[in-house]
């Protein structure tokens, strides 16, 4: 028996339990109502995704090609889209396709100040906001198909199409929720290891499953991809990796995942000195790579600051920011020695933000994480902060070069121009763009890609070109043919819009709760019926 069957089964019991006074309850519907909230919180969504996450490791693992992939979401309608979108177009599967919540979009578009940098200055609050509402939505799209299941059961009994009713009884017992695990951005911690602790709860507590955090110093946050970054000393970051991981066990959900991301690629800067108690050690090890002046007593100046290494006395340089700079060329065996660290003390995954998408440059990096940490993973950030064009032109211009071909035809400091389309070198460009998700997860162990602001972009360049032409010459037709019209022939469930928004929905419930009286609204008068 389904398990549909079995709750309009236990839904009779308790009917039947409490006399005629509930003689108008029916037990299918509560089994409607029932299949329909499949995941009753937070906590039950986290535990069921941290599940599909951990799966997925341990298939990616056994076979590389088995990567995930997400999408970056400021809206919880944008990640209902993306799952049903994905459901539509994979034969009903959301395997290893997952949400991304960015820091970056909350702060640009949730924000209650307005438009902000990625700098952490957005409410603390709002990123738990969002991962609730992205899973409201996410709930909101089951509700939606079943009920839509529901109603071709009822249609089919109506017939005594036995073969019909039998066909929606398989489509809700097969039903495949679009819940799915959301890589959630708790950027620098919002403050110290006990704020990061109370945000990470929030998080987990509304359906994060997997919470990414960053290596920077919570007040001087920047995004990954601007200038000005400034570090923590290991022992910094690693109270806050904990402090992730107490929240998750705290709430029970055991294997919870951290992703633990480090800038160190493009940050040059420390606020602090790490503290060391010996040569080697790990604040040691943080200090190695300042970038220092020899100095005797003599040398040194009013609010000098001096460490001892290696029986010398050195001055860190420090800037007028009161910042400490890292001696140039140092990025990569610091980012190696941050993900080293961070696996060894807690982290499931590793991000390592870096300035261009190139696998060799992020393999090199892995390769040595991975001489000492053999199953490392990591998530990769495919940006829409990089020119992807301008980038792989230059890669197979520069690989040409080395292998002889004639390259005299192309500039390669002008090679993003339109007269370089459809060459060969913009076509093997195009080419290693396409695979470079599987390149990447194959030579430099990327388990996750995600991009991080998609829809950001999408709905700028798609409002852009709705307004040319509606404010322009074309006038309704420029709606018409640029969006109802692909709606319908592409069947984006939006183009019935009040359907999307719960209107059958709650003509279920009115006729659950109402019988024959309801006053619904899916009349043959409602306007929806376009397009059916």
């Amino acid at each position: 028996m389904s398990q549909y069957q079995d709750d309009i089964k236990a839904a009779s019991a308790v009917i039947g339990a409490n006399g005629s006074s509930w003689d108008e309850i029916q037990a299918e519907s509560v089994a409607r109502m029932r299949a329909q909230n499949k995941f009753k919180d937070g906590l039950a969504i986290a535990q069921y995704t941290a599940d599909i996450m951990q799966a997925d490791m341990k298939a990616y693992d056994a076979d590389s090609s088995k990567y995930t992939q997400s999408l970056g979401c400021w809206h919880g309608f944008i990640g209902q889209q993306k799952m049903i979108s994905i459901k539509k177009h994979f034969g009903g599967s959301t395997d290893r396709r997952y949400l991304y919540l960015s820091g970056w979009m909350v702060a640009a578009l949730r924000s209650e100040f307005g438009p902000l940098p990625d700098q952490s200055m957005h409410e603390k609050t709002s990123v738990a906001s969002l991962i609730a509402e992205l899973y409201t939505f996410l709930r909101q799209a089951d509700a939606r198909e079943l009920g839509g299941f529901f109603r071709e059961l009822d249609a089919a009994r109506e017939a005594g199409d036995e073969v019909g009713a039998k066909a929606a009884q398989a489509k809700i017992d097969g039903h495949v929720t679009h819940v799915v695990p959301i890589i959630a951005d708790i950027d620098a911690g919002f403050g110290n290891a006990e704020a990061t602790y109370l945000m990470a709860k929030q998080m987990i507590e509304a359906g994060a499953c997997c919470i990414q955090i960053e290596n920077q110093v919570s007040d001087e946050k920047q995004c990954g991809h601007q200038d000005g970054k400034v570090t923590v000393p290991h022992e910094d970051f690693l109270a806050k990796i904990r402090a992730v991981r107490y929240a998750f066990l705290e709430l029970g959900i055991d294997n919870g995942v951290i992703v633990a991301r480090t800038d160190s690629l493009g940050a040059g800067l420390t606020k602090q000195i790490a503290v060391t108690h010996e040569p080697g050690d790990l604040g040691d090890q943080y200090n190695s790579f300042l970038d220092c002046d020899e100095v005797t007593l003599d040398d040194m100046a009013n609010g000098d600051v001096v460490i001892k290494q290696e029986g010398k006395l050195m001055r860190p340089k420090r800037l007028p920011s009161n910042l400490f700079q890292f001696k140039s060329g140092t990025g990569e065996a610091r980012c190696v020695l941050d993900c080293i660290t961070s696996l060894q003390n807690g982290a499931d995954m590793i991000w390592i933000e870096t300035e261009k998408p190139h696998v060799a440059q992020i393999g090199g990096m892995v390769n040595a994480i991975r001489e000492v940490v053999p199953n490392a993973k990591l998530v990769y950030n495919n940006s829409p902060s990089f020119n992807w064009t301008l980038n792989f032109r230059q890669q197979i211009f520069d690989a040409m070069q080395e292998a002889g071909e004639d390259v005299s035809a192309y500039d390669r400091d002008n090679l993003m121009s339109v007269e370089y389309d459809g060459t060969e070198l913009s076509t093997r460009a195009d080419e290693k763009i396409r695979t470079f998700q599987a390149d990447g997860a194959r030579e430099a162990g990327i388990f996750h890609h995600l991009i991080t602001l998609p829809t950001y972009h999408t709905a700028a360049l798609s409002t852009d070109n709705l307004a040319k032409e509606y404010f322009g010459d074309q006038g309704m037709l420029g709606y018409v043919l640029g969006v109802q019209r692909k709606e319908i022939r592409e069947g984006i469930a939006c183009v019935k819009h009040q359907n999307m928004s719960g209107s059958d929905m709650g003509d279920d419930h009115k006729e659950y709760f109402s019988g024959d009286a309801a006053l619904k609204a899916a009349g043959e008068d409602n306007t929806m019926n376009q397009f059916s």
